[in-house]
């Protein structure tokens, strides 16, 4: 067994899972995915639910086969953010949480903007207006039996912490993608809760930071985690795109950081919020990083475009691996449709190829028929989406940025890197595959004074995984092509994206 110093990551995401072994010998960091599994929603008669037993079963699996490698000094969990159990007095849990794709939040951000205003809400959370917050998600069961028998509400990283603890604390950067949490103090605002007629029950408690210890891993738990029983569980950067900017080797506000996965969470760190009127009106959300820093992003579409595809390709026989969708991709036609990734009926499930054959109709736009020029269509689509927020990031902050750094499952997507650089005519650094993994190990080892601070994080990061850097291609067509965007979408004529004003 070595004997380097090591963390268990266990870094939940929206298609899949994943447990990684991260090991310290000196100023050398090492990371391994031990176990990787599925993440597949549950219909239920109600809607749309997380099948959450499942994948603590599948993460326990994967504690067992890191500690198997090593003797573990640390557990640490991520995941996807908005998504909550609510528990009772006993924290026991009331039901299957929903998926933020369910349909239940149509109409929810009239509801709460009828009581407290976008401008209002903004103000005090710095969060942008999506249907999928956990505000909006809160709003469409005011009423229900869940919400009324309620003690406590938990995200999908504190109730992995309760069932390996038996504590329960909620961590602040997952928290913040509520948009009920104070953007300058970090704090619940309980006086937004008590104005929409919540609940204040479940947040009586405010959000820990990053590092703060939760408890060990109870015994029960001894066989089925590999031995793991007492080892020190505690809180990281919850959430997986706050995780992903700790491994993401940030020099300074000259650079921008797109971690690309399901969803693509585009942006910068920033010392405070910014919550003006232009950022109100570009809809930036302000979310609570490591070190109680900011992330200034917007959340785009991002390649659950292409995993729903592929999923309706599966369905109907046409099985091909990513790798050789992406490949068709490059062989296909460069005058392909475009849409706005962002467009609201791309959001819910089901059928996407037909759906963006839809976006693009009565737009005198290319048919899209191939699985190449559909896989095409979305990534040129994507980077589109991605230089539009680019510019008017730059706006809100007053910054010029000479680099962006990819991070997530897009680094290695090669195209849609390429397709990037060209399109936001900045060099796009790939790095870190597993950043959300990284950062949750690299967390924990700062919590153990392992590592000093969030710079020594980034520098180890860097080291650890490199980059490949995708300059922009002076002969390509990406100026007509994001003309083309421009007029296809009507993006111009309303920066605030329909899906989500």
């Amino acid at each position: 067994m070595n004997s380097a110093l090591a963390f268990a990551a266990i870094d939940l995401g929206a298609e899949s899972g994943r447990v990684a072994l991260g090991q310290f010998e000196g100023q050398r960091v090492s990371l391994e995915v031990v176990h990787r599994f599925d993440n597949r929603p549950v219909w239920l008669n109600d809607g749309l639910h997380w099948d959450l037993p499942r994948l603590f079963v599948d993460s326990l699996d994967g504690i067992a086969r890191a500690a198997e490698r090593s003797r573990l000094a640390g557990i640490g969990i991520d995941s996807w953010g908005v998504d909550y159990g609510l528990l009772d007095g006993s924290h026991h849990l009331l039901g299957l949480p929903f998926h933020y794709r369910d349909r239940r939040t149509n109409g929810m951000i009239g509801a709460v903007h009828a009581k407290v205003p976008r401008e209002e809400l903004y103000a005090r959370t710095g969060i942008q207006t999506m249907p999928i917050n956990t505000l909006f998600q809160l709003m469409s069961e005011l009423d229900g039996p869940a919400q009324r028998a309620a003690e406590r509400l938990a995200f999908v990283p504190d109730l992995f912490g309760l069932w390996l603890t038996g504590e329960l604390v909620n961590e602040a950067t997952i928290a913040s993608t509520s948009g009920l949490l104070g953007v300058t103090d970090g704090r619940w605002a309980r006086d937004l809760v008590t104005r929409l007629g919540l609940s204040e029950k479940p947040f009586a408690h405010d959000p820990v930071e990053p590092g703060t210890p939760i408890g060990t891993v109870l015994g029960h738990h001894d066989d089925s985690s590999g031995g793991a029983a007492g080892v020190r569980v505690s809180t990281v950067a919850g959430h997986d795109t706050a995780s992903a900017f700790v491994a993401a080797p940030l020099r300074g506000p000259q650079d921008a950081v797109l971690s690309s996965g399901t969803w693509s969470l585009l942006g910068t760190e920033t010392e405070q919020p910014i919550l003006d009127g232009r950022a109100l009106q570009y809809n930036f959300t302000n979310e609570r990083g490591t070190d109680q820093r900011i992330r200034l992003l917007r959340n785009v579409m991002g390649l659950w475009l292409l995993q729903e595809c592929r999923r309706t390709w599966e369905r109907t026989g046409e099985t091909a691996p990513y790798e050789q969708l992406i490949a068709l991709a490059e062989q296909a036609d460069t005058n392909v449709a475009l849409f706005d990734p962002d467009d609201e009926s791309l959001l819910a499930p089901g059928e996407m190829p037909a759906r963006l054959r839809a976006a693009c109709s009565g737009q005198s736009e290319p048919t899209l028929r191939e699985p190449g020029q559909v896989v095409r269509s979305i990534l040129t689509s994507l980077a589109c989406k991605y230089r539009f927020v680019l510019d008017r990031l730059q706006l809100v902050t007053g910054r010029r940025f000479e680099v962006l750094h990819v991070v997530g499952g897009g680094a290695r997507n090669r195209l849609l890197c390429q397709l990037t650089a060209d399109l936001t005519r900045l060099p796009v650094a790939a790095g870190a595959v597993e950043a959300t993994a990284l950062g949750n190990v690299l967390v924990q080892a700062i919590a153990a004074g392992e590592v000093a601070d969030l710079a020594q994080a980034r520098e180890l990061s860097a080291a650890c995984v490199g980059a490949t850097v995708y300059e922009p291609r002076s002969g390509s067509e990406s100026a007509e092509t994001y003309e083309r965007f421009l007029a296809v979408t009507g993006l111009l004529a309303d920066d605030r994206d329909h899906a989500i004003a």
